[in-house]
């Protein structure tokens, strides 16, 4: 592997962007959607491997205290090779000093936890397809 490392949302394939995020089981989402949520972040994060788009995830943040991660993918080939590490670990070296909060989906918790995220107990969602994210194991 030949890893790339870009914070800059310049010359990003959208397309390409949205395709990863549902192979990688996070969203189904346009790619006009993707792109106004990568350019309305705090914090972008896209690795490749060569000129392939391997790898994305994108913060949004007050910068001083509050962080929240959002769509941490990984293509599902490059899974398992640290590749989500340098996401996550971009992200927060990025917002030194703040509190960050994720969610994942259900049964990637293991992962964050190598991080030192924990569970919290007090964490709820108002999600628009509310169904849809009760079947998926998100919601109660």
């Amino acid at each position: 592997m030949n890893i790339n490392i870009k914070f800059e949302t310049k010359d990003i394939d959208w397309n390409t962007v949205s395709s990863l995020l549902e192979v990688a089981g996070l969203s189904s989402v346009e790619p006009e959607i993707c792109k106004r949520a990568f350019l309305n972040s705090q914090v972008t994060v896209f690795v490749f491997d060569n000129d392939k788009l391997i790898g994305v995830s994108r913060a949004i943040s007050d910068c001083v205290k509050q962080a929240a991660i959002y769509d941490v993918a990984v293509l599902p080939e490059y899974q398992g090779k640290g590749i989500g590490r340098i996401l996550v670990d971009n992200i927060t070296n990025k917002l030194p000093g703040c509190n960050f909060i994720l969610y994942s989906n259900p049964g990637k918790e293991d992962f964050y936890r190598k991080f030192g995220f924990r569970l919290m107990k007090t964490g709820m969602a108002k999600f628009i397809n509310a169904d849809r994210m009760k079947e998926r194991g998100f919601t109660e």
